[in-house]
């Protein structure tokens, strides 16, 4: 058979040369790796403030200057009155607080976050500190007084007092 000879040359150097190609493998085709899922967010420390202990009717004031702390709170006990308008806090539908956010019309499930050196946060889900949560500055059962982590809506908004309503 004259000619199968080089046939056979020219059959194997196109083996050759597709294998060369085709990055060694003949015939298969690589799919690129799945995409990965982002991962998820971290979740803070729970906080050492229980968040059914903040729900309920709170008056409600804010300050700018830590030297006005004292006429904040009783003008925050104030709106608990007859005329005053308390701040609800409610209990979230996944064991959070129902509160606002900054800017925001309507209130949002937050959580209380524990964080660095013993600190509680309330803010969205994530962790603690994060630019969208106050600090828990202090909290005695009566009074809750917040900062607002990020110093833009802190100049803004101030430094909020929360004054527990009497039970009516």
């Amino acid at each position: 058979m004259p000619g199968s000879g080089k046939s056979l040359v020219v059959v194997v150097a196109g083996a050759l040369a597709l294998a060369a190609c085709g990055g060694g493998q003949i015939g298969f085709q690589t799919s690129p790796p799945p995409p990965q899922a982002p991962p998820p967010v971290a979740s803070a420390p729970p906080s050492s403030i229980p968040a059914a202990s903040i729900v309920g009717r709170w008056g409600f004031a804010a300050y700018h200057k830590e030297a006005d702390r004292s006429r904040t709170e009783v003008a925050a006990r104030g709106q608990c009155g007859k005329n005053g308008q308390p701040y609800v806090i409610g209990a979230g539908p996944t064991g959070g607080v129902m509160m606002h956010l900054a800017d925001q019309a309507e209130p949002q499930e937050l959580r209380l976050k524990g964080g660095p050196g013993g600190k509680s946060y309330i803010g969205p889900d994530g962790p603690a500190a994060d630019a969208q949560d106050r600090e828990v500055v202090s909290f005695s059962g009566q009074v809750l007084v917040l900062r607002w982590i990020d110093p833009e809506i802190g100049g803004r908004y101030g430094t909020g007092v929360y004054v527990r309503c009497g039970r009516a």
